[in-house]
């Protein structure tokens, strides 16, 4: 059957090996040359000269049935059909004769919204990676899996000669839209497997389910089923914020929110692992076991041990592992309508309060304008903090206009009347160099209180400057670190930064959505003559 289905694209592999189990994808990679085990017997590998995404290397294929859908631009780079068939052709040429490992698996929690993706692999330790990643068959529903709704082509070996094929590098990840077809070439970086994942369910989910497909992590009460959804880029919390004790993990990267609730897209976790500590996040800690795949992590070859603190291969250190490696996860990864949504910000200027609540228009003005800092690693050549606004917080995986995305946002909010919040989880006291990060164990006290009802009788005053809602007490948290301008021991040092972001805010609304509803644009920051403080 797995020959026979390769045979359609063209492929004739040496031998196939399809849906093998952990172990034995392990025993490959191991044997391959590919990765290490560490003590903990998690497999260690390293990817390269590639350790974190490529934004510049990814494409969509401009055909008709998607070249009025797709918003088109710097972050969605269009490329022909030819080229894209010649790349896969020879990706294809290039696996001829060799070892192929197959993976078929879903994306989606929720059976209504599911699709189903083959993934083939030219590296073991990657089909184990997307394994983790995706959610896995039951006993059964291999057997009648039949054909893919989509496919990824993922062959790192194989390099593109930039100069023939008019692209950015030796790299490429190209997305054809109406053939159901994704491939990624000569980069090892795992995260681009997942990323196209979501990128294509990013398309199909607002398209043909009118589901919101979200960049976020989320976890429920366990005792009152209630919901909560984190939305933030890579190195802001989601994974971390998420993996809470006290609450069932649904996921940790991304979701849809349906007419019946919230799914995972997704059957695992991809962590950053870079500074990780038993004591501060044991969840993901006590996860980096048999099993897992740690990207780039630095391991003892005498002892197998890791040292989660060595940056000298990347910032970007990460691990994948399933869901249910995390003790406290929601089996099946779905739950109900979210009770409240948290949108997570790394704010380098260190300005920004570490907890605020958002009014409707305010939301959906965070939610467009998704700023935070770009942290060290996460893509190539950021090497410390850069501000940055993506739009809906993903915005590198969101192939269609932002109104489209924001307005199923808004209609869900207003529906269901759910409440919003921005956490600063960045610098605070003075920016990146000066400042200090916000302590984790502040930022789960403030969450906490936010998705547990604590904050719901505190007292809130108004930042005028960042149109923003800001709690005079929280539970287990000091009360002189929620106002950021106090926290700063030159007041006017603090108002010139904070001018300094909100004319960001500004300019980059204007150049970005000069059309959109001026409800919404009028409830983002504003640049103060005079110092903003707060305004009861």
């Amino acid at each position: 059957m797995e020959m026979c289905s390769l045979e359609r694209i063209g492929m004739k592999p040496g031998r196939v090996y399809r849906n093998l189990y952990p172990a034995a994808l392990v025993e490959k990679a191991l044997s391959r040359g590919e990765g290490h085990l560490a003590d903990t017997g998690a497999l260690v590998v390293k990817t390269g000269k590639y350790t974190g995404r490529s934004p510049h290397d990814k494409y969509i294929v401009d055909s008709e049935g998607v070249h009025d859908l797709i918003h088109w631009g710097e972050v969605n780079r269009p490329i022909d059909r030819e080229t894209f068939l010649a790349i896969k052709n020879e990706m294809i040429r290039y696996m001829d004769g060799r070892e192929v490992f197959l993976f078929d698996g879903f994306a989606g929690a929720d059976p209504e919204h599911r699709r189903k993706f083959r993934i083939i692999n030219e590296k073991a330790w990657q089909n184990l990676f997307i394994r983790n990643l995706l959610i896995r068959p039951e006993d059964g529903e291999l057997d009648r899996f039949g054909e893919p709704d989509f496919t990824i082509l993922a062959v790192p070996g194989y390099k593109c000669d930039p100069e023939r094929f008019g692209i950015h590098s030796e790299a490429a990840i190209i997305i054809d839209y109406e053939a159901h077809f994704v491939i990624i070439a000569g980069t090892q970086y795992a995260g681009e497997i997942k990323k196209s994942v979501f990128s294509v369910m990013n398309f199909v989910l607002p398209t043909e389910d009118h589901v919101l497909p979200m960049h976020c992590s989320a976890n429920m009460d366990p005792e009152t089923g209630e919901t909560a959804v984190f939305f933030g880029l890579s190195g802001t919390g989601k994974t971390t914020l998420s993996a809470d004790p006290a609450r069932k993990l649904i996921g940790d990267d991304e979701h849809g929110w349906s007419d019946t609730g919230v799914f995972n897209i997704e059957g695992g976790c991809y962590a950053k692992c870079i500074d990780l500590k038993e004591d501060e996040q044991p969840e993901i800690y006590h996860a980096v076991k048999f099993g897992a795949v740690a990207e780039n992590v630095v391991m003892d070859p005498k002892t197998g041990e890791m040292d989660f603190e060595d940056r000298s291969l990347t910032e970007n250190t990460r691990v994948g592992y399933p869901v249910d490696f995390i003790s406290n996860s929601q089996k099946p990864g779905r739950g109900g309508v979210p009770k409240a949504v948290v949108f997570l910000t790394a704010d380098a200027f260190g300005v920004l309060p570490p907890i605020s609540r958002l009014s409707g228009s305010a939301a959906m003005y965070q939610f467009i304008t998704g700023f935070t800092a770009k942290l060290a690693g996460t893509e190539r050549g950021v090497k410390e903090p850069q501000p940055t606004f993506s739009t809906l917080f993903g915005e590198p995986f969101m192939p269609l206009r932002a109104e489209v995305y924001a307005r199923m946002l808004g209609e869900r909010l207003e529906k269901y009347g759910t409440r919003v919040y921005l956490v600063n989880t960045g610098w605070s006291g003075g920016p990146y160099g000066e400042g200090s990060r916000i302590r984790l164990k502040y930022t789960r006290a403030m969450i906490s209180a936010a998705l547990n009802g604590e904050l719901d009788n505190v007292k809130f005053v108004h930042n005028r400057q960042f149109n923003l809602d800001v709690p005079v007490s929280c539970p287990g948290v000091p009360a002189e670190i929620l106002d950021p301008r106090a926290t700063w021991k030159d007041s006017e040092a603090y108002d010139f930064q904070a001018n300094r972001l909100a004319a960001l805010f500004e300019k980059n609304f204007a150049e970005k959505y000069p059309d959109i509803d001026p409800a919404i644009a009028d409830a983002g920051p504003r640049q103060l003559v005079e110092p903003a403080g707060v305004a009861v």
